[in-house]
């Protein structure tokens, strides 16, 4: 049986450790960080994700802004908040929740973003940073995975790695991220997608699979090897008759792999509360570096 890799647990200690930084800076009399969300439209899934943001900032004792735009909002109207934001002293990061609607063009917002304030580290910028292996803000997800291999001790140095999933949010940074020259990296990494062909022959010979699809229930128990690392990034809403009309899966089987594998992911509780903790981290990063605080 799979040892359970906790995210839940794990954020719950770095968020604690988090709040303990953030009274310190209270206590010398200077402001909290503070973290700024904005929001475009009604997206369900983007609404909650927001709000578990400014849950998290309360827990760790940040202040947070929500900004809230019609699904109409121009694209100019959107680059005047991120410019207001870009220069005001009192904000140490912000996010610009995504998806936006089709009249804004998501690479020009992204690309307005203050890289010192881009918190979600999807700035070209900070990319480069990462992928020179240079001090940087990690995109959230990758970092929280990083963090998660780091605090159960996985060992990656020299182990194979297949990625499943090439998106600039998860596959992508995290392909260069296991590939470094530290811990957790090391690896040697095979980046696959929906043009590899029978992906199950990279699954198989795999030590870690970190699966970053959208595809319920995508692999399965006979798709990798015994005692295998598996971390699942996926999360889809799938209708059931509960409560809520809906239950949360990942891109993996849970119940057949984890017969299988060494250690493995939760869905929901494992990679999810991971971004959010790593998202506070990088609003303490930035913070801690900004000009403003010298």
């Amino acid at each position: 049986m799979a040892q359970i890799l906790d995210g839940l647990k794990i954020s719950k200690e770095i968020k604690t450790e988090i709040r303990y930084d953030v009274e310190k800076i209270v206590e010398g009399k200077r402001r909290p960080p503070h973290l700024v969300a904005i929001l475009v439209g009604q997206n369900g899934a983007s609404i909650a994700y927001v709000n578990n943001k400014i849950k998290d900032c309360r827990e760790v004792g940040f202040k947070s802004s929500l900004v809230k735009f019609p699904s109409t909002v121009s694209e100019a109207e959107l680059l005047e908040k991120i410019n207001e934001l870009n220069l005001s002293k009192d904000v140490d990061g912000f996010i610009v929740q995504l998806p936006l609607p089709p009249q804004i063009d998501q690479e020009k917002i992204i690309m307005a973003i203050d890289p010192r304030k881009d918190v979600d580290g999807f700035h070209p910028e900070n990319f480069g940073k990462m992928a020179l292996e240079m001090d940087t803000f990690l995109p959230a997800t990758p970092f929280g995975i990083l963090t998660l291999l780091e605090r159960y001790q996985i060992d990656t140095k020299g182990k194979h790695c297949v990625i499943i999933g090439r998106s600039r949010i998860v596959g992508k940074p995290m392909s260069i991220l296991m590939g470094r020259k530290d811990f957790p990296g090391n690896s040697t990494v095979t980046l696959t997608h929906s043009y590899t062909p029978h992906i199950e022959e990279f699954t198989k010979n795999a030590d870690i699979v970190i699966t970053a699809l959208g595809d319920p229930n995508f692999l399965k128990g006979d798709m990798i090897k015994q005692g295998a690392i598996v971390i699942d990034v996926g999360i889809t809403r799938i209708e059931d008759q509960s409560d809520k009309g809906y239950k949360l899966v990942g891109d993996v089987d849970f119940e057949s792999c984890k017969e299988i594998a060494g250690a493995i992911t939760p869905v929901p509780g494992g990679v999810g509360p991971m971004t959010r903790a790593m998202l506070m981290k990088n609003t303490l990063l930035a913070y801690k570096t900004s000009v403003y605080n010298d």
